[in-house]
């Protein structure tokens, strides 16, 4: 059983977006729900997530991944995940404004010293695959 509770991670999560820092892009980012292994959320792409096409930025897009997956990686059996080590993303299709997305995050694998994910971004109306993004992190400490 994970060291977090659900209600522990969206605290982590809101912490995150209460800071003056990058990681306040997520602050319209909701966290659904969190098993070990796996989180979901959501975000409906408004004009601050926008590129100059009118569509889900590229460079959020990652932002996505590696923060989602490191929150899957924190809520599962052994959590403390370190720095990113490898990202890569997928682009298929483009995430219009007003476009609900969902993010799922799952922990392929965890080891002694690295912990891999895979995270799908798809529409919430059509389930078409948005992004699909591979992370692996170092682990921390026990």
């Amino acid at each position: 059983m994970s060291a977090l509770t659900l209600n522990s991670l969206k605290q982590v999560m809101r912490a995150m977006c209460d800071t003056p820092g990058f990681d306040r892009v997520l602050n319209k980012v909701e966290l659904l729900s969190a098993a070990p292994g796996k989180v979901v959320c959501g975000m409906r792409v408004e004009e601050e997530h926008t590129n100059r096409g009118g569509t889900l930025h590229g460079g959020l897009t990652a932002t996505l991944v590696d923060v989602i997956s490191t929150m899957a990686i924190l809520y599962s059996e052994r959590g403390a995940p370190g720095v990113s080590v490898d990202m890569n993303i997928t682009y298929m299709n483009a995430a219009k404004k007003g476009e609900d997305v969902l993010i799922t995050a799952h922990v392929l694998k965890q080891g002694r010293t690295l912990a891999f994910a895979t995270v799908d971004l798809t529409s919430k109306a059509t389930g078409k695959l948005i992004a699909q993004g591979r992370h692996t992190k170092h682990l921390g400490g026990s």
